[in-house]
């Protein structure tokens, strides 16, 4: 079956503008952050290693200042000793101590090394399985969303918030186990040397807990903001780079200048705010903390004249103060940090979570085949529930039957091929193909059934023969050369270099449009499909080459039931039945003989076509009639 990207008569596309809304309102960061933590739980094993391993590392960290002071101590007596002429320096106790010291080191290093190595790996797990749910989420979404969706929006969801959530989980996880780990092992540390110092010590929590919850408060929103103008940002440019060609030709590059300046001064300045805001968190605390370290060495100083505790002890206690403070420090930083996960994060279960096309029927009817009879009856659709685009539609095509569909702009001709294809589901009333109701098929085998050849060309970036073998997979090279040659593609692939394994690239600029409608046209004939959907197929080639796809398209139809979106009435004189629409209804339907006798809507779009041909024709010079063309 073919797809192809674009049509008309959909919904206007909300685009950035609509999606700006959501900065305005703070997340839910608890929320979030409990199913962030339920992907976790699929991950227990390897996480109760981290935290044994992140145990095993900080507390060999942490018994190193107190085996260190230790050596100061008797460093300290022993300077004591030769100055006082009755001992001297134990270097062998100091040298023993100093190994210790090193394997401790070593030991932690190891353990954390380990940690962070197991934590990448369930970071990047999960980054992996949520790019396999998005990809899986977006063949679900109904075409509804991407009406109200840019493509960079959605892409930006992929990249951008992922990786944001890869780096920040991969980081942020340890940090909170070690550093929490760190707070619980040095504050015992601490009381099992001085309990005056330690509660000294202590007194700066209330002021760091106060700048933490300040700080957050007011970050929240910005962080949130600015993973939202990054996907405007990201939108914008796709949507440029895709269609410069129409930009540059209306002459909007200002506009469109104009337009990423609006959208990049708004992240700069939610940028700048939630980057200002978090960097203000390591300086207040490194201000707080150096406040601690004022008071305890004023109490140290006091004890160690008193003889209370040694001079290892108070340099071991400064020590593990600057250990108890700088994980403090670090889970004030992982609370900013952890915002801005969550803000990603949020971003993508909101599109997890948007709402999937209508389910599949649990008792599908399936058919081997059919015959192609398709009925409307009583249609009523509309894009926006309150805003109906077709209103009462009753219609049939018979078996083999060439259908016509012709109505000014606006009409719904485009919209009855979606509904046919259900990329929509109507609102009311039913479309019944060989008497059946089109919701009761799975959607892969109503499709299947139906080929499609669009004015919106789509190819994508693979060999010729690729792209035509796009409408049937199975199909061997003999049977794709065929079709190509069917549909008048062969004579051109020839004249191509490297014929059928010429690369298309990305942008399809190295075939005219002309030649891309015609690989459209050679999917069709190789998807041989029962009932086909033609809009206006030709519209994209020259008169000559529309002369032999006519032929082609006619020794297709033979058979099958075929629908034709007619904007030139010309080219459907010769269909079985003409549905004339307006305003989302059936308002005449006959041949095109009979259509034009009665002297309806028909006759006079049909007569206002050739009445503006005339008068072109009668504007023009006769001597410019004779010129020879270009």
């Amino acid at each position: 079956m073919m797809m192809h990207g674009g049509g008309r008569g959909g919904p206007a596309n909300g685009g950035p503008i609509a999606a700006m809304r959501k900065g305005d309102t703070a997340r839910n960061f608890k929320k979030t952050m409990s199913k962030l933590a339920h992907y976790l739980a699929a991950y227990k094993f390897q996480l109760i290693i981290v935290v044994i391993f992140a145990v095993a590392s900080t507390v060999f960290n942490i018994v190193g200042p107190k085996v260190l002071g230790n050596a100061t101590t008797r460093l300290f007596e022993g300077v004591l000793a030769e100055i006082a002429g009755t001992g001297s320096i134990d270097f062998d106790y100091i040298g023993r101590v100093l190994l210790i010291m090193l394997v401790l080191y070593i030991l932690s290093s190891v353990f954390a090394y380990f940690m962070g190595w197991i934590m990448a790996g369930v970071s990047t797990d999960i980054s992996y399985r949520f790019r396999e749910e998005i990809a899986a989420k977006i063949n679900k979404m109904p075409l509804s969303y991407f009406d109200r969706n840019t493509q960079g929006e959605v892409l930006s969801r992929i990249t951008n918030d992922v990786d944001t959530v890869n780096q920040t989980l991969s980081q942020s996880l340890t940090q909170i186990i070690t550093s929490a780990i760190t707070v619980v092992g040095v504050l015992i540390m601490m009381f099992s040397i001085s309990w005056l110092m330690t509660l000294v010590s202590l007194i700066v929590i209330p002021l760091t807990l106060v700048a933490v919850a300040t700080i957050v408060s007011r970050s929240q929103v910005y962080f949130k903001e600015q993973q939202d103008y990054l996907g405007h940002v990201n939108g914008h440019v796709e949507e440029m780079f895709g269609g410069h060609r129409v930009m540059k030709a209306f002459n909007m590059e200002e506009r469109s200048i104009e337009k990423f300046e609006t959208y990049n001064h708004t992240l700069y300045g939610v940028a700048w705010k939630s980057q200002f805001l978090s960097g203000l968190m390591m300086p207040i605390m490194t201000f707080i903390g150096n406040l601690g370290y004022v008071a305890v060495v004023v109490v140290g100083g006091y004890l160690t004249v008193r003889n209370t505790i040694t001079v290892g002890d108070i340099q071991a206690f400064i020590q593990y103060v600057r250990n108890f403070n700088m994980p403090l420090t670090q889970l004030a930083n992982i609370s900013n940090v952890l915002q801005q996960t969550a803000a990603a994060a949020e971003r993508v279960f909101e599109f997890l979570e948007e709402p999937e096309e209508i389910q599949e029927t649990e008792n599908p009817v399936e058919l081997d085949t059919i015959a192609g009879h398709v009925e409307f009856r009583n249609v009523r659709f509309g894009y926006n529930p309150d805003e109906p685009v077709i209103r009462n539609l009753s219609g049939e095509a018979r078996p083999g039957q060439k259908v016509a569909i012709v109505g000014p702009t606006g009409a719904g001709k485009t919209t009855i091929v979606k509904l046919l294809m259900r990329f929509y589901d109507v609102d009311d009333g039913a479309i019944l193909v060989d008497g059946h109701d089109i919701r009761a098929f799975r959607r892969q085998d109503l499709r299947r059934w139906f080929g499609m050849v669009l004015q919106d060309t789509w190819l994508y970036n693979d060999t010729i023969l690729e792209n035509i073998r796009y409408g049937r997979p199975d199909a061997t090279d003999a049977e794709v050369e065929a079709a190509a040659q069917a549909a008048h593609v062969d004579h051109f692939v020839h004249t191509l270099p490297d014929g059928y394994q010429m690369v298309i690239n990305e942008e399809t600029s190295n075939i005219s449009q002309g030649q891309m409608q015609l690989l459209t046209i050679a999917r069709a004939v190789l998807a041989d499909p029962r009932i086909l959907i033609l809009d206006e197929a030709t519209s994209s080639v020259d008169t000559r080459t529309e002369l032999l796809i006519q032929q082609a398209m006619d020794r297709l139809m033979i058979g099958r039931t075929s629908f034709i979106i007619a904007h030139r009435l010309s080219t459907i004189r010769n269909a079985d039945l003409i549905l004339v629409m307006r305003e989302g209804d059936i308002v005449e339907q006959g041949n095109h003989q009979d259509l034009l006798d009665r002297g309806g809507f028909y006759a006079e779009l049909y007569n206002s076509q050739f009445e503006h041909l005339e008068l072109e024709t009668e504007t023009v010079p006769r001597e410019e009639m004779l010129m020879p063309a270009d």
